[in-house]
């Protein structure tokens, strides 16, 4: 072959090969080289209520070794008896607890889901303390149905029943968010709760924008851990309102844009984008909340799509919301 054709195949193939690399999503990476011991779930949950009521004492002592961060209390202590007696034959207790245990009869697929997640956090993390979790029944504790605490990572199971459990309407929870109260968004849950334990909320400014790329690093943190997984469960939509959102992009960056909002600090304006609720006032009633958190996704993978050499841990850090803006090339497709 004639070496002026043999070189410029060659840089044909650099060029081919570099276009690939650059257009490529940066949280597609390999994970397959990152060791990590299974993630087992510890059941909580079920073995608690499997303790027959008439040995409730021997039950929590035989507990007790693997379930020091929910029982280390003084076992001989009877009003501790007395009100563990009480929590376990309570109604409303047993139906969360039996309802959790007939639909989730065993985690395979949550353990496989987070091993594959916590790897995901360690390429990302080296340092990264990976958290022992346990599955409890919280008998209605929506506000917190996961949270990190000191290295554990306790998932609520009774807060994710589905629809069909009537305690929630009865409860009074709304219909829009007894819809994302399924089985599909414990994972993203999960990676919420790491999120805002390893960066609590940094608000250098209270203007709109600044709100916007914190709530959209937050969802870019989320979609780092599972990059595979459906969007609509790290945002907390249904897949007609993910769709309104990328229908629509476009049209709401304008009207924040032409209606001078993005450097807005009045309450009204940041709750309207930021607010949850079953959609974004201003829009119509097909749209989802959030949209400001939506956007400021769009804008912090754009900006990292352009600046492949600012790490996750790099962006997290970013107070400047202004710099990711500018540097981001963010441009909705109309």
């Amino acid at each position: 072959m004639d070496m002026k054709v043999l070189a410029f195949c060659l840089l044909f193939l650099v060029i081919v090969s570099q276009g690939c690399r650059f257009s490529s999503d940066p949280l597609k990476i390999d994970v397959s080289e990152v060791r990590l011991e299974p993630i087992v779930i510890h059941r909580y949950d079920k073995d608690l209520f499997d303790i027959p009521p008439d040995r409730l004492k021997a039950g929590l002592e035989k507990l007790t070794p693997r379930y020091r961060f929910f029982l280390d209390t003084d076992l001989s202590d009877t009003i501790t008896l007395r009100e563990m007696q009480s929590y376990l034959t309570n109604f409303r207790t047993r139906e969360f607890a039996e309802v959790t245990a007939a639909q989730f009869t065993n985690l395979r697929f949550l353990e496989d889901e987070l091993t594959d997640a916590f790897r995901h956090l360690r390429w990302y993390f080296p340092e990264a303390r990976i958290p022992r979790v346990y599955t409890y029944i919280s008998g209605g504790d929506y506000e917190f149905p996961v949270r990190l605490a000191d290295s554990v990572l306790l998932i609520a199971l009774d807060t994710y029943l589905g629809e069909g459990f009537t305690p929630y309407a009865a409860d009074g929870l709304p219909l829009y968010r007894i819809q994302r109260m399924t089985a599909g968004f414990i994972l993203p849950g999960c990676m919420k709760a790491l999120s805002t334990a390893y960066f609590p909320a940094n608000y250098p400014g209270n203007n709109l924008l600044d709100q916007m790329i914190e709530a959209g690093k937050r969802i870019y943190f989320i979609d780092a851990m599972i990059p595979d997984y459906p969007d609509r469960f790290k945002l907390d939509y249904s897949d007609s309102q993910l769709e309104w959102a990328k229908q629509n992009e476009s049209h709401v960056w304008a009207a924040i844009i032409e209606n001078e909002l993005l450097y807005s600090t009045r309450n009204n304006t940041i709750r309207t984008f930021l607010a949850d609720g079953p959609f974004t006032a201003d829009f119509s009633m097909e749209s989802p909340p959030r949209l400001g958190e939506f956007i400021g996704w769009q804008i912090v993978k754009s900006y990292m799509k352009h600046h492949r050499e600012v790490s996750l841990p790099q962006l997290m850090q970013q107070a400047d919301a202004q710099k990711i803006l500018s540097k981001s090339g963010y441009k909705p497709v109309k």
